[in-house]
């Protein structure tokens, strides 16, 4: 096999490939990943794309790693790691973040990377959501091109790296940003993704306000496939999305080397802002 880059490769080609692992990317799923970031593909002589990794950079320190796909015939004959080799010589300068399936775990922990928590991917078909007055002293609206600046200031607080290129690239999506005091004090987008459609990122300092900026959305699709990928194992919001209809359907971890990236963020005081759900599994 040789390498190439991912932007060479043909989309069907690309969904054929996570179709074969059982994954629901969708080709605009794939576009929409190759345009923000950069990745490679394993070719096999025939030029069939036979693997894929991506990698998507956040500021000069810090980049997320997804889309890391082998063709099943090959997942025993070191495709990944070889893959991986590739993707981590490009990254020798950054702290690194993922997010790892079962099947994928070992080959991470062989790479140095190093658990830190796990995300529940909540999907189903969505409920009416249960009524719930917004914060008192707040204001929730839609999220328009002028809030870009607030939006992704508070997401940098809560993520830990900059990552106002995605969410300029969200701002076209659906969103909601709930105001107190005449600032953004949470927000959340929600975009077609897989079978349906994806809420994420929602970034919030509480559970009131997190269930606030996303419970129209949910609103605005019940009946239809919603997915929301989040680290709150128990509480309210936990509570609102089950009672919404989005059960728990499966776990994958999040991993890191170099820089901590979540662990130091999660015993950080009450009020301060948060991720409550990822943009994706390979956006973080």
């Amino acid at each position: 096999m040789r390498i190439a880059d991912i932007n060479t490769a043909d989309l069907e080609q690309l969904h054929a490939l996570s179709i074969g692992v059982g994954w629901p990317h969708r080709g605009d799923d794939w576009q929409f990943a190759r345009e923000f970031g950069k990745g490679v593909v394993a070719l096999d002589e025939a030029g069939r794309v036979m693997g894929s990794a991506m990698w998507f950079p956040y500021g000069e320190h810090f980049a997320t790693i997804g889309l890391v796909i082998t063709s099943p015939r090959l997942q025993a004959h070191g495709t990944g790691h070889w893959l991986m080799d590739h993707v981590l010589a490009q990254l020798a300068h950054r702290n690194l973040g993922l997010n790892a399936t079962r099947a994928a775990r070992r080959l991470y922990r062989s790479l140095n990377f190093t658990p830190e928590s796990v995300v529940a991917q909540c999907q189903g078909e969505a409920s009416l959501p249960p009524e719930v007055d917004i914060p008192s002293g707040t204001e929730l609206r839609p999220l328009d091109t002028a809030d870009l600046a607030a939006i992704a200031e508070l997401d940098n607080e809560a993520f830990g790296a900059d990552r106002a290129a995605l969410l300029t690239r969200l701002l076209p999506a659906r969103g909601f940003g709930l105001t107190r005091n005449g600032k953004i004090a949470a927000f959340s987008f929600c975009r077609p993704f897989g079978r349906g459609h994806v809420i994420g990122p929602v970034v919030a300092a509480n559970d009131a306000d997190a269930i606030a900026v996303i419970r129209l959305h949910v609103a605005e699709h019940t009946g239809e496939f919603l997915r929301l990928d989040t680290r709150e194992k128990s509480g309210a919001f936990s509570d609102f999305l089950s009672h919404c209809g989005l059960s728990v359907f499966d776990t994958v971890t999040t991993m890191s080397r170099g820089r901590p990236w979540l662990s130091v963020r999660e015993s950080w005081p009450s009020g301060t802002p948060k991720t409550y759900a990822l943009a994706g599994h390979a956006l973080g």
